[in-house]
């Protein structure tokens, strides 16, 4: 199968493989059926043998990696549209979580995430950016690997120890700039951030399987903790993209994609982000096309994208909108303009007026031409619309083909443990330097000449006398104490100089 049969209004309408990567949106108010369609989707890519990677951040999502139920309703539903071999199957999945819980393990390097996203992540200032800028490149001179969080911290020790240094070469780093990167860590520590960074890190080959009937695998990424983690869930998302779109080869216009990427709740990449940011979203979006890769965006409101981005959505799916608020209603408007125009089709009033199950449906023709947008009665996906229990997802969990690559984590040698053993050696005292040059300290024979301490009669007592004791002021304190009383005379500066001559042994 090479389409994917999204619904049906005035005709059957069909997403084109050769067009899965134009890119997408499905949109639509809370409960109208954005995630039907977002299943449907996704099941439908995976038959036609094409990877997918998605977010499931409400739990109903991992329903794909089982079996719908049949019922009455959906039977009706089958016959209006007009499906042919329709029937209940699940996808085959793989369970990701970046906190290990509900998924297998998903790591990334410090070095690979990099400053600009990993100062989203931690909410820092330009300043504190800049600052982080400067660490990363201490951190490549220096020839340190920044893995996890342990070996940032102990290279920002080492910033800060030695700051007047490194200000020197790199320009200014300052102490409280320093200290808002340690504090700001500490608060991604304590949200699980540790967990993410380290490895073995993620790689892209492990999202882009087919199983052994040729169908494409759908790693299903755990997020309903993430999402309340905004800038980390976005950030990790946004370095996922970018990896693919500067690992993967050109390869243009293909009969069918070679990854379809799933972002829910999109405005959460959007939200606060700084201008730099969304540069960097509309140049990946814009590229990833020509890699093969499919970015598919989910969201409330069309609008919750950048305009940018929003141009490169070629096939949509809209669900109802509730045009309350005038926040809603400037959204309507927005959707409704998306669209292309259809002569028999009020879009604007149709918007508020769909059903749950249905959408607006507008997909990609032949040379990449706009359909006009339809009143359409989406198809029902063949998976468990729905949660599946914890020992079903522990059932599809241990027979993945990638757990024992990342279930367990790897520590290996980096900045920390260079750093500590740094610090270690500079530490330890150094050796004392042999007495004597070897003559002196011993005879001919190899016995070792007598010590000054075996006579400590006489040598004490002239010490004493010299030094003082801690009861008795000694004759040299003595003699300092009246030199620098008159020191500021003439006489007084001649005594000093006899006196230091004399201790000296010097005219």
């Amino acid at each position: 199968m090479n389409d994917i049969l999204i619904g049906k209004g005035e005709s059957q309408v069909t997403l084109l493989s050769r067009y899965g990567n134009r890119h997408g949106l499905i949109a639509g108010a809370t409960g109208t059926g954005k995630t039907i369609s977002l299943l449907l989707m996704a099941e439908g890519f995976s038959r036609m043998g094409v990877p997918v990677f998605m977010v499931d951040v409400k739990g109903d999502v991992a329903g794909i990696a089982m079996p719908g139920t049949p019922s009455p309703k959906i039977a009706e539903r089958v016959t209006q549209i007009g499906i042919d071999g329709y029937t209940n199957e699940a996808s085959p999945v793989v369970f990701w979580d970046l906190y290990g819980k509900s998924g297998h393990p998903v790591r990334a390097t410090i070095s690979e995430i990099g400053p600009t996203l990993l100062g989203r992540i931690l909410e820092l200032n330009d300043i504190q950016e800049g600052v982080l800028d400067v660490v990363f490149k201490v951190a490549d001179d220096q020839g340190l690997l920044l893995l996890d969080l342990a070996d940032l911290r102990a290279l920002l020790s080492f910033v800060a120890d030695n700051q007047k240094e490194i200000s020197t070469h790199y320009g200014l780093v300052s102490g409280a700039s320093i200290g808002a990167i340690q504090r700001a860590m500490l608060s991604l520590d304590r949200d699980g951030g540790n967990l993410f960074f380290g490895e073995p890190a993620l790689e892209l080959t492990d999202l882009m399987r087919t199983d052994v009937s040729g169908r494409g695998v759908i790693n299903v990424l755990a997020a309903d903790q993430l999402v309340m983690k905004p800038n980390l869930y976005s950030s990790f998302l946004l370095w996922l993209l970018s990896e693919l779109f500067e690992n993967l080869p050109e390869v243009g216009d293909l009969e069918k994609p070679k990854l379809v990427f799933f972002f829910d709740e999109a405005h959460l990449l959007f939200n606060d982000a700084p201008a730099s940011l969304k540069q960097r979203v509309e140049q990946v979006v814009r590229l990833i096309r020509s890699k093969g890769v499919g970015v598919y965006f989910c969201s409330q409101f069309p609008d919750d994208l950048p305009p940018e981005v929003l141009g490169q959505m070629g096939n949509r799916v809209q669900h109802a909108l509730r045009a309350f608020t005038p926040r809603d209603q400037k959204a309507v408007r927005t959707a409704a303009e998306t669209f292309a125009s259809n002569k028999n089709l009020d879009v604007q009033t149709a918007i508020s007026q769909l059903g749950v199950g249905e959408a607006l449906v507008s997909m990609m023709l032949d040379k990449g031409i706009p359909a006009p947008v339809q009143r359409a009665i989406i198809c029902p996906p063949r998976c468990r619309m729905g949660a599946i229990t914890p020992e079903e997802r522990l059932a599809v969990r241990n027979r993945s083909p990638v757990g024992p690559k990342y279930d367990t984590a790897i520590n290996r040698e980096s900045a920390y443990e260079k750093l500590t053993q740094r610090a270690a050696t500079a530490a330890a005292p150094s050796p004392a330097p042999a007495s004597g040059g070897g003559a002196a300290g011993a005879t001919r024979s190899g016995g070792t000449a007598p010590a000054a301490h075996e006579e400590p009669g006489v040598m004490s007592k002239i010490g004493d006398i010299v030094m003082g004791t801690g009861r008795r002021q000694g004759l040299l304190e003595a003699m300092a104490k009246s030199t620098m009383r008159s020191v500021g005379s003439r006489v007084g500066q001649q005594i000093l100089r006899g006196v230091m001559g004399n201790i000296f042994g010097k005219r």
